[in-house]
């Protein structure tokens, strides 16, 4: 394999910085969490448009009834975990949102586990025992603290499960696509998805001030184009579990960035919960045998 021009950790980091602001431009922007998701996909399909007309339209020809039906399942599922995700920052702080939302490789454990009979590990088990008792650290915090902060943490926890499973149903067909036909495929169902649930809702799709047209663009260029991109260019040079570690950064940052953007203070629970949380992710990641011999 031929080295890249940069050090993957580069683009990696960078990768971190623009998903970290995604949490930030969701609430920024002033609108309802279906347009606000709505806008940000429309506006990565239409980014994504060209190059996909120009080099990549020939491959739907090899999609099969079963493709685009998983396909279709995972745009739907990605639609709704923004939505739910993003109204969740409406009732609860940036800080626990974001650290309920990086359990999705949990969730993804017991998805592959019943879905695709997996074997499990007495590490994994530990794992995802550790960062449970983490996340109802922060619920039960946020309960003593509000009703309200509860059910942003529930809603959290459902996007975290609808994203799990959009990877879990798009796993397939991505394996036959290149990321650019893939992507753009979930991206236009979920777009639509997110049309309709807009206007069943009875949200407004505008007018807007072009201070949250500005916030719409961005989710769209910065967390869900670079963000998502560089991580996947960064996978030809470095494993899956060097990403995963990367995101635990997201709530780092992310709740850094809401302190001093919208005065957000982190509370006990929030700190302890969230470390509980990051370790047992950390845990599920990380293989020490592979640590210890590479230093050892």
């Amino acid at each position: 394999m031929e080295r890249p021009a940069i050090h993957p950790y580069i683009p990696i980091v960078i990768g971190v910085l623009s998903v970290i602001l995604s949490a930030i431009f969701v609430k920024l922007a002033n609108a309802d969490s279906g347009v606000i998701a709505f806008y940000r996909m429309l506006f990565s399909v239409l980014a994504m448009l060209p190059i996909f007309l120009l080099k990549y339209k020939s491959e739907l020809k090899g999609l099969v009834r079963k493709d685009w039906i998983f396909s279709t399942i995972a745009g739907i599922f990605l639609a709704f975990h923004f939505i739910f995700w993003f109204e969740s920052l409406n009732y609860t702080s940036v800080a626990s949102s974001t650290v309920l939302v990086t359990l999705q490789p949990i969730f993804a454990f017991v998805g592959t586990y019943f879905f695709f009979k997996e074997k499990v590990s007495m590490k994994t088990i530990l794992s995802a025992l550790i960062a449970i008792t983490g996340s109802v650290i922060i619920s039960w915090g946020d309960f003593r603290l509000s009703g309200s902060a509860l059910y942003g943490d529930v809603l959290a926890l459902i996007g975290c499960a609808l994203v799990t499973a959009y990877l879990l149903f798009g796993q397939e067909v991505r394996k036959r696509l290149s990321i650019i036909t893939y992507t753009f495929v979930v991206y236009s169902i979920s777009t639509i998805t997110l049309f309709f649930y807009v206007l069943i809702k009875g949200e407004s799709f505008g007018p807007y001030s072009s201070t949250n047209w500005f916030w719409f663009i961005m989710l769209a260029l910065i967390p869900n184009l670079l963000g998502h991109t560089l991580f996947n260019w960064a996978l030809r040079w470095v494993s899956t579990n060097v990403i995963s570690i990367a995101i635990l950064f997201e709530p780092v940052g992310a709740a850094v960035l809401a302190f001093y953007i919208f005065g957000e203070t982190l509370t006990l629970s929030q700190v302890v919960g969230g470390l509980v949380v990051l370790s047992g992710i950390s845990l599920f990641v990380i293989d020490p045998r592979k640590i210890i011999k590479k230093f050892f």
